[in-house]
């Protein structure tokens, strides 16, 4: 799987408060040129996922964008989108595989070497590291790994030509050297905000990216 540079996650709780609609962020960030997004929303009933999804799923899709639902991969299906992400806690893998299809991406976060050795037995299309740096978006229960842990994670993923998602504090100024330590894509989810025009700070990152 080719992955974009920047992977947005675009969080439900994160969007509220600082304005934002779910799907109005969705929207600013593919208006900003993101090409791979990720829905969070965490605490949402499941009607009003699917209804959010699938509302983002189409605007993605119209703008040749790709959509992940987090964690729920009956609403990802449902909803028409990409694939799912999944967290240590949510089903494997393996069981998800028969209900997005053996197509649709599927991501895993890990945290530890152990945990990254795991994922790579597992049919996913991308290994997510983190946290990189402190955040105080995600709670992973982990301490932040640094980029050796990122570096570590691009080594072993290799080995099955996985790429890697990096994740956690990760902001416009960290972004390039998180990709120089291996990472094939950041996901960002708090500095998308910042500012408060998400789609000129998505146009910036992938400025800086591609340098």
């Amino acid at each position: 799987m080719i992955l974009p540079p920047l992977y947005a996650i675009v969080d439900a709780d994160i969007a509220a408060a600082a304005g934002w609609t779910l799907v109005d962020l969705a929207s600013a960030c593919l208006a900003g040129g993101a090409t791979l997004l990720q829905v969070r929303a965490k605490d949402a009933s499941s009607g009003w996922l699917l209804d959010t999804a699938a509302l983002i799923v189409e605007r993605a899709h119209a703008a040749g964008a790709r959509v992940v639902v987090n964690d729920r991969a009956d609403i990802a299906r449902l909803a028409g989108a990409d694939g799912v992400h999944l967290g240590q806690d949510d089903l494997r893998p393996a069981a998800v595989r028969p209900i997005v299809g053996d197509a649709a991406i599927v991501g895993l976060s890990t945290h530890t070497l152990e945990q990254i050795d795991a994922a790579i037995a597992e049919p996913i299309a991308y290994l997510a590291i983190g946290p990189v740096f402190g955040t105080a978006t995600k709670a992973t229960g982990y301490e932040a790994v640094g980029l050796g842990r990122v570096r570590e994670a691009a080594a072993r993923a290799r080995t099955r030509q996985l790429p890697v998602v990096a994740i956690g504090g990760i902001t416009l100024e960290s972004a390039p050297g998180v990709i120089e330590a291996g990472a094939a894509s950041v996901a960002v989810i708090g500095d998308l905000l910042s500012g408060g025009d998400p789609e000129r700070r998505v146009r910036s990152y992938l400025e800086r990216l591609s340098r």
